[in-house]
C-alpha cells in the first residue's frame, strides 16, 4: 500500500477519517453509533484521483476499527466495491439480527 507513512485523522468533530496528501485532504464521512461505524461516503479532490488515495484511506480506516474493536456498516459505494476486492475486511461488518 502506498502512503503507509502518512497517518490517518480521525477528526471526531466533523465525523470524517482524514487522509492528507500533498496538502491536500480526502476524507469517508461517518457517523458512529455506539461501537458502529456508518460508512457514508468516500471523497478524493478530482486533482488526486487516480493515485490510490482512496484505497489507502480506505485500508487505513479498516485498520483503525479494527484495533479499537469498532464494526462497520459500508454505505459508501466505494467502499463497497472495495469490500468486493478485499473479502478479508468483511470480518469488521457490524452483523444485525
Amino acid at each position: 500500500m502506498k502512503y503507509e507513512d502518512i497517518p490517518l485523522i480521525n477528526n471526531e468533530a466533523i465525523h470524517n477519517f482524514e487522509l492528507t496528501v500533498d496538502g491536500v485532504r480526502s476524507f469517508i464521512d461517518y457517523k458512529k453509533r455506539g461501537e458502529i461505524i456508518y460508512l457514508i461516503h468516500t471523497e478524493v479532490p478530482e486533482e488526486m484521483e487516480g493515485k490510490g488515495i482512496a484505497a489507502a484511506l480506505v485500508e487505513k480506516t479498516f485498520a483503525y476499527l479494527e484495533q479499537h474493536n469498532l464494526k462497520m456498516v459500508p454505505l459508501c459505494t466505494y467502499i463497497q466495491t472495495y469490500l468486493k476486492r478485499h473479502p478479508e475486511w468483511n470480518k469488521l461488518r457490524a452483523v444485525f439480527d
